[in-house]
């Protein structure tokens, strides 16, 4: 089974749990002699890391990578890389009682039934901690297509909204919200969701700049599809549209077909060259109450899923692009 790799170009493989010794990921199809720095991993990994947010899981993980194989000398040898961050923080006594109970909500009673057998301890392998793999697979995807703008930003979390399509070269501030003049009301606003044992979910919208034409296949692997495939593949992220989306259904043809921003950049499953647009929805943390009052969870997972959620795009748009550039080279 390949249940734990995604890609066919450019693909990656993840491994390890939430309590385990650690969580890696193998990237396969990494074009050789493509420039890298840890320095830049290792930013795009502290931006996912616990620990870093008020109202989010106290859980405090430095998240240092370990390049075991695939890099020489600042640059990318074209065989497997092999990455993994050791988990230095566990608390496995705090899932002692979950040995025979299940969380609604939580991976616990299926992961049961399919294997007959799980780890307890923070959700094993169905942990949000498993995104550290497609945090890294991600930085390398983008470098493969450093042209290519991918931003992700909070548009719905509890009472705060942002609708339009902000600049995408500025700062979103630390809950990843464009308008950062609300930052201190929306951490205020987590930390006291944690208090009181509740949990928020939202909504995040995604634009992507400069992207090659001609993207995707035109059955199965659409670039839409794949789009989808990888966003929903993140725990806890329950829907996706692209374009108008939704919103479809409410316009006549003649509306939606005068004006090509509507397909959000995408015409046939094939990118048109377009900005693309998509949205995504996550529902709340299913862990409430007193458990999430005593443990160490996150009341809303997307300020943290954000640089999970480019780093898939990324993964998709350059598997594709490999590709397309595998057909010109015929």
């Amino acid at each position: 089974m390949r249940g734990n790799s995604f890609g066919k170009m450019l693909s990656i493989s993840s491994f390890g749990e939430s309590h385990g010794a650690a969580i890696g990921v193998v990237i396969d199809g990494m074009p050789p002699g493509v420039d890298f720095t840890l320095e830049g991993l290792q930013k795009d990994l502290d931006r996912r890391a616990p620990g870093k947010l008020k109202g989010a899981t106290a859980r405090v993980e430095a998240d240092q990578a370990e390049i075991l194989s695939g890099v020489f000398e600042g640059k990318t040898l074209g065989t497997p890389i092999a990455v993994i961050v050791r988990n230095t923080n566990q608390r496995s006594g705090d899932y002692d009682k979950l040995k025979d109970n299940y969380r609604p909500g939580h991976a616990d009673k299926t992961t049961q039934a399919k294997y007959g057998i799980r780890d307890h301890r923070g959700g094993g392998r169905a942990s949000g901690r498993e995104t550290v793999a497609r945090v890294i697979g991600g930085y390398f995807a983008g470098l493969i297509l450093k042209k290519v703008k991918v931003r992700a930003w909070i548009s719905k979390v509890g009472p705060f909204e942002y609708k339009e399509i902000p600049n995408l070269d500025a700062d979103f501030g630390a809950y990843s919200f464009p308008d950062t003049s609300k930052t201190d009301e929306i951490e205020k606003y987590l930390v006291g969701l944690k208090g009181s044992g509740e949990s928020r979910g939202g909504s995040v919208r995604i634009a992507i700049d400069h992207c090659p034409v001609g993207l995707g296949e035109p059955a199965f692997d659409k670039l839409k599809a794949d789009l989808a495939k990888a966003l929903i593949s993140i725990g806890a992220c329950f829907s996706f549209s692209f374009g108008l989306g939704e919103e479809m259904a409410d316009h006549d043809g003649s509306f939606v077909s005068a004006n090509t921003e509507n397909f959000g950049g995408i015409e046939g499953g094939i990118s048109n060259g377009d900005r693309i647009t998509l949205k995504v929805t996550f529902k709340p943390t299913s862990t409430i109450g007193e458990k999430a009052t005593e443990g160490r969870h996150d009341p809303c997972i997307i300020p943290r899923a954000i640089p999970v959620i480019e780093g898939m795009v990324k993964l998709v748009l350059a598997d594709h692009y490999l590709r397309q550039r595998a057909y010109s080279n015929l």
